[in-house]
């Protein structure tokens, strides 16, 4: 069979949304939906956009493919089961991010605009219009599966999406339930019914526990702090994360009855931050610790219950308990300062001012100052940093992390002398603030007669 030529960009895809389309192409489209479906399709991304192939090698934008099988798709007796096997291997196979809008875009049209009033945004700030059931919507006129299914896309934007795409999901899981408000009662109580029921629910002798994947959630009440009950509650929480249905930013709702935090000023006083400073009381738990900040420290994602001035990376506060217990964890620590989101978070502020009040500047504490300096921006000194460094020893350890800065950058960067500039420079001032203007002036001027020199060495 002999195919038009290809009309998309650069000629990498056909295009199956035009009224034109040859049926030739349209045919090749279902074959490709089919191979999805069979899980024999494969997606190539080694150019923009990224294409679906069928097993005759035709490729396809995913989204229009998705389309094209949903507009297939009957709105009464919806076929939800069908639609979700569909979504989750095309979701499988190219990411979430290539289908969202796509699955977004057909609820607005299909549930919100078929059953409810929109209304107009009243400011600037408002994602979503408010809506209202249609008032001469009759109960026989709604399809269960389709709210199912808008369920089931208002789930994957909290499981698969980017942390602010929680309030598509608020919007969707919204309209649901000025219909059938059962339905999103049986998520809030139960979630996608994804999760294994001893991870949905689970009571033992020290603690009683639930998570909900629709709605990101994650509850423990533990009837003691000791090490056992810190042990179950770990391991809980890496059996949660080790689920890949089980969205990426969540939140941790502990309670317990040791008011324990860790000592570093200014961090918020919530249940996620008690139980860390709790179960790093126990060493034979660290290894634990850190398997599950490794599994939640991922870029881009939050925990959900802390307010915007204090948002936190997953695994945060287990790091931070860790990273003052001493050199052993320096490593994980720099790992999370690396995934930190440099533009919203600074927690990390806090820590670093306790670590090297704690452990001063080393060879082996510096390097996280120079990770934790890239990890937000303007890190701010402590006031007792310029005596902390005021020795021979530190300056030697800071002048060695000058004399190899270009492992701390990566590696396309790692000759580029303006970067290198760049870091020294926000390190001196993460070190002596704005002291450090002018070439250190003011301090190599006040300066011990004996380290004059090398003051003058580490601000050259």
């Amino acid at each position: 069979m002999s195919l038009p030529k290809r009309d998309g960009i650069k000629d990498r895809y056909y295009l199956i949304h035009k009224p034109d389309t040859s049926p030739e192409v349209l045919a090749e489209a279902d074959i490709c939906i089919q191979d999805v479906l069979n899980g024999t399709a494969r997606e190539n991304h080694s150019a923009y956009p990224t294409v679906v192939r069928n097993h005759n090698g035709t490729p396809f934008l995913p989204d229009q493919l998705l389309e094209r099988y949903l507009i297939s798709l009957p709105l009464k007796g919806f076929p939800n089961e069908d639609a979700v096997f569909l979504c989750d291997a095309m979701r499988r196979l190219v990411g979430w991010q290539e289908i969202c809008y796509e699955l977004e875009k057909y609820i607005e049209k299909q549930v919100q605009e078929r059953y409810f009033l929109v209304g107009e945004r009243e400011d600037g700030f408002t994602v979503f219009p408010p809506c209202t059931v249609l008032p001469e919507l009759r109960p026989e006129d709604v399809d269960e599966g389709l709210l199912r299914f808008a369920c089931y896309v208002a789930i994957c934007h909290t499981v698969y999406g980017q942390s602010f795409e929680s309030l598509t999901t608020e919007h969707i899981l919204g309209l649901v339930s000025q219909i059938r408000p059962d339905m999103v009662k049986e998520l809030k109580t139960n979630g996608s019914g994804k999760l294994p029921p001893n991870i949905q629910k689970r009571k033992t002798k020290h603690l009683t526990a639930s998570a909900n994947d629709a709605f990101a959630t994650i509850r423990i009440t533990a009837r003691d702090c000791g090490e056992g009950a810190c042990e179950e509650a770990l391991s809980y929480l890496i059996e949660i994360l080790e689920q890949p249905e089980f969205p990426r930013s969540y939140s941790i709702e502990f309670r317990g009855p040791e008011k324990i935090y860790l000592p570093i000023p200014g961090l918020p006083k919530k249940g996620v931050h008690q139980l860390f400073a709790c179960a790093v009381r126990y060493p034979r738990l660290h290894v634990r610790m850190e398997n599950y900040a490794r599994l939640a420290m991922q870029e881009d994602e939050w925990y959900n219950n802390l307010s915007d001035e204090s948002c936190a990376m997953p695994g945060t506060f287990a790091v931070f308990a860790l990273g003052l217990e001493g050199p052993k964890w320096w490593r994980l620590v720099c790992d999370y300062l690396d995934r930190c989101d440099d533009e919203h978070s600074s927690l990390q502020e806090k820590f670093i001012h306790t670590f090297f009040k704690k452990y001063g500047f080393t060879a082996q504490s510096l390097p996280v100052l120079v990770h934790g300096v890239q990890s937000m921006q303007n890190l701010k000194p402590a006031k007792e940093f310029r005596t902390l460094i005021a020795n021979e020893e530190s300056l030697d350890a800071l002048m060695e992390i000058k004399g190899h800065l270009e492992y701390y950058l990566p590696e396309e960067s790692g000759n580029d002398k303006r970067a290198l500039a760049y870091l020294w420079r926000d390190v001196l001032w993460a070190i002596w603030g704005t002291a450090s203007e002018n070439g250190g002036s003011k301090v190599i001027k006040t300066a011990p007669k004996e380290l004059k020199e090398k003051y003058q060495q580490v601000f050259a």
